[in-house]
C-alpha cells in the first residue's frame, strides 16, 4: 500500500472531478460517433481519433478477431491500414490471447521490463530507449470477446502512469464498440438476406406477356417503340421493391398509367391502388383527403372518414402533381414517409400504414429545392427511384397505334365506324404534339367529329385547314419548367400573318435536298432562301402549312430547309 501525505491526498482528490468530467465528455462524443451514420471502418477509425483527444496516448488500435483467431479488421488513427496491421502483429500473441480468453484487461506499466508475454517490439511505438506502458481491453458482444482495443503511452516517471483510470475509460468505450459492431453485422446480414430474397423472387416470378404485342403489361399503355419498352423494363424492375418512385415527364405523357403499371407489376397488385391529384385541392381539404378526419373535427365533418393513406394500406398510393403542395403540408407528408404513421385531422390516435409511395410531377423539383420552395428532405424521400417518361415526339412509331386506339374509343362512344385513311398517318407523324398523348387524342376526336364521311383523310385535319390552335396555345400559354432530364419540347413559333402575300409558286421537283429548287415568285425579287423563311414565318414554322403556301409537299419543304441550312424556330 502506498501512503500519501495530506497535501498529496487533497491534490489527488481535486483532480478526480476534472478527470471524471473529461471521461464523461469523451464517452458522450464517442457515443455520438458510434450511433451516427457511416461504415464500420469510418466510425471505428473516428473513435480512435476521439481517444487521441481525451487520452494521453501514443498509438492505439481496434482489432476485430474472427472465429479462427485471425485479425479480421484493424483500425488506427495514427497509422495506415497496412501499418495498423503491422502494429497489431507486433503485440505479443500471448497478450492478445489472454484478453480474448479471459475477457480481462491486460495492463503493463513498463513493457521493456515485462517478459511475462514475451519480447515486445516497440519499433512502431516511437523513439527507441523510451519507457512505454501498454493497456489493452477486450471488446465483448453477448458474453464473448470479439476483439481487443489497445493503447500505448510514453512516460518519463512512474507518476505519469495512470493505468486504472485508463482501464475504466477504455472498458466503457469497448462496451459501446461491441454493441456497434453487433448492429452493423446485423444490418449486413439483413441486407444480404433481402438481396437473396429478391433474387429468388425474380427467378420464381412469372412474367406475363400479353398476346397483343402493341400493349404492355398495364392496360392503357400502348406502343412498341424502344423508348417505351425501356421505360416499361425499368418499371417492372423497380416494381419488385417497395422503394418510393418519382415519375418525371411532361403533361400528357401518361404518368397515371405508368403508376398503375408499376402497381400491377408489384407484389402489391392484389391490394388497393389509390390516387390523388394534389393540385386539385386546397391544403385544408388535401390534408383531410390524405389523412382522413374525425367526426366534428371541422364544420361539415359529420362522420369519421378514412384518408387515402388508410385506404391504400398494403397497396400503392399515387400522388400526382406533387410539386404543387405547400411548404407546411410538405412537412406533414414527410413525417408519414419517414415514420409510416399519422393522425387523422382532429384525432389523437396515431395510425400506422404500409404504403408504397408513387408520385409524379412535370415541375423541375431540383430548381424548386434550390429556391427553397420544396423541402430537400422530402425530395430525397420521394425521388428514391426517378423514372423519366418519354414525350410523344421521342416515340413517333407509337403514333399510328395510339391514333387507331383513340379512334376505336371514339367509335365505341358514338356508335360510328370512322377509319383513318393511309394519307392521314403522314400528317399525324409530322406533327410535334407539344401536348403529347393527350393532344393526339384531342386531335383524333376533333377530326373524327368534324369529318364528313367515314374516313379521315389528310385534308380533314385542322392543320390543313388553318384551324389548328395548338401552335397558338403553346405560344400564348408559357410551359412549366421541366426536370433537367426532360428537355422542354421546342414548339412552333406562331407569328401574326404579314399584310403582304407571297406569290403562288409552281410545283417544284425535288429529288434530294441538294437538287430541290423553289421557283422565284413572279418577279418579287426575293431569293429562294427568303421565300422559304417568309413562308415558314407566316405558317408559324409549321412545315405542312408552309408547303401549302409555296405549293410544295411537306417532303419537299423539308428538303429545302435542309438544303439552305434553315434552323427550325422553337420555344
Amino acid at each position: 500500500m502506498v501512503l500519501m501525505n495530506d497535501t498529496a491526498a487533497i491534490a489527488a482528490n481535486d483532480r478526480l472531478p476534472y478527470r471524471s468530467d473529461v471521461a464523461l465528455l469523451g464517452i458522450y462524443e464517442i457515443s455520438k460517433l458510434l450511433c451516427g451514420p457511416g461504415s464500420l471502418q469510418d466510425v471505428l477509425a473516428g473513435t480512435m481519433y476521439v481517444l487521441h483527444s481525451f487520452l494521453d496516448m501514443g498509438n492505439g488500435v481496434i482489432a476485430l478477431i474472427d472465429d479462427n483467431g485471425e485479425p479480421e479488421h484493424v483500425f488506427s488513427a495514427s497509422h495506415s491500414n497496412i501499418m495498423a496491421r503491422d502494429y497489431f502483429a507486433a503485440i505479443p500473441e500471448k497478450a492478445v490471447g489472454q484478453m480474448m480468453v479471459t475477457e480481462m484487461p491486460v495492463v503493463i506499466e513498463n513493457v521493456a521490463q515485462d517478459t511475462s508475454f514475451g519480447v515486445w517490439d516497440t519499433t512502431l511505438w516511437g523513439s527507441e530507449g523510451k519507457n512505454y506502458a501498454f493497456v489493452g481491453v477486450p471488446i465483448r458482444d453477448r458474453g464473448r470477446a470479439i476483439g481487443v482495443m489497445t493503447i500505448d503511452r510514453e512516460w518519463m516517471s512512474m507518476g505519469d502512469v495512470r493505468t486504472d483510470e485508463d482501464v475504466r475509460f477504455l472498458k466503457m468505450v469497448a462496451n459501446l464498440i461491441g454493441q456497434t459492431v453487433r448492429l452493423h453485422r446485423m444490418v449486413i446480414r439483413d441486407r444480404e438476406r433481402i438481396l437473396d430474397d429478391q433474387r429468388r423472387m425474380e427467378k420464381e416470378r412469372e412474367v406475363h406477356v400479353p398476346h397483343d404485342g402493341h400493349r404492355t403489361a398495364a392496360s392503357g399503355i400502348i406502343g412498341e417503340s424502344s423508348a417505351l419498352r425501356a421505360v416499361m423494363d425499368k418499371v417492372r424492375l423497380v416494381a419488385r421493391s417497395n422503394a418510393p418512385v418519382l415519375l418525371r415527364g411532361e403533361s400528357g405523357t401518361g404518368k397515371e398509367l405508368f403508376a398503375q403499371a408499376l402497381h400491377e407489376s408489384s407484389p402489391r397488385r392484389d391490394k388497393p391502388f389509390v390516387k390523388l391529384n394534389c393540385a386539385a385541392l386546397p391544403e385544408s381539404v388535401l390534408e383531410s383527403e390524405l389523412f382522413g378526419h374525425e367526426k366534428g373535427s371541422f364544420t361539415g365533418a359529420v362522420a369519421q372518414r378514412k384518408g387515402r393513406f388508410e385506404l391504400a394500406d398494403g397497396g400503392t398510393l399515387f400522388l400526382d402533381e406533387i410539386g404543387e403542395i405547400s411548404g407546411s403540408f410538405q412537412a406533414k407528408l414527410l413525417r408519414v414517409l419517414q415514420e409510416g404513421e399519422f393522425e387523422r385531422v382532429g384525432g389523437t390516435r396515431t395510425l400506422k400504414v404500409d404504403v408504397r409511395m408513387v408520385s409524379a410531377t412535370n415541375r423541375n423539383l431540383e430548381d424548386a429545392v434550390a429556391k427553397g420552395t420544396f423541402r430537400a428532405d422530402l425530395y430525397y424521400r420521394l425521388a428514391v427511384v426517378p423514372i423519366a417518361l418519354p414525350p410523344l415526339r421521342d416515340r413517333p412509331g407509337d403514333i399510328p397505334l395510339l391514333a387507331q386506339e383513340f379512334l376505336r374509343r371514339f367509335n365505341a362512344d358514338n356508335k360510328t365506324r370512322v377509319a383513318l385513311a393511309p394519307s392521314a398517318m403522314p400528317v399525324l407523324q409530322s406533327c410535334y404534339f407539344p401536348g403529347n398523348v393527350r393532344e393526339l387524342e384531342n386531335c383524333i376526336r376533333r377530326t373524327a367529329t368534324l369529318t364528313g364521311g367515314d374516313r379521315i383523310n389528310d385534308k380533314d385535319f385542322a392543320c390543313h385547314n388553318d384551324g389548328c390552335l395548338s401552335a397558338v396555345l403553346w405560344k400564348q400559354a408559357p410551359r412549366q419548367a421541366h426536370a433537367p432530364a426532360l428537355p422542354a419540347p421546342p414548339v412552333a413559333v406562331v407569328s401574326a400573318p404579314p399584310t403582304i402575300e407571297l406569290p403562288v409558286l409552281s410545283e417544284p421537283t425535288c429529288g434530294s435536298a441538294a437538287t430541290c429548287k423553289v421557283p422565284n415568285g413572279g418577279g418579287s425579287g426575293q431569293s429562294e432562301y427568303e421565300q422559304i423563311v417568309e413562308a415558314m414565318e407566316r405558317s408559324g414554322w409549321v412545315q405542312a402549312k408552309a408547303a401549302r403556301i409555296l405549293n410544295m409537299t411537306p417532303r419537299q419543304i423539308g428538303y429545302a430547309l435542309r438544303k439552305h441550312n434553315i434552323p427550325i424556330k422553337k420555344f
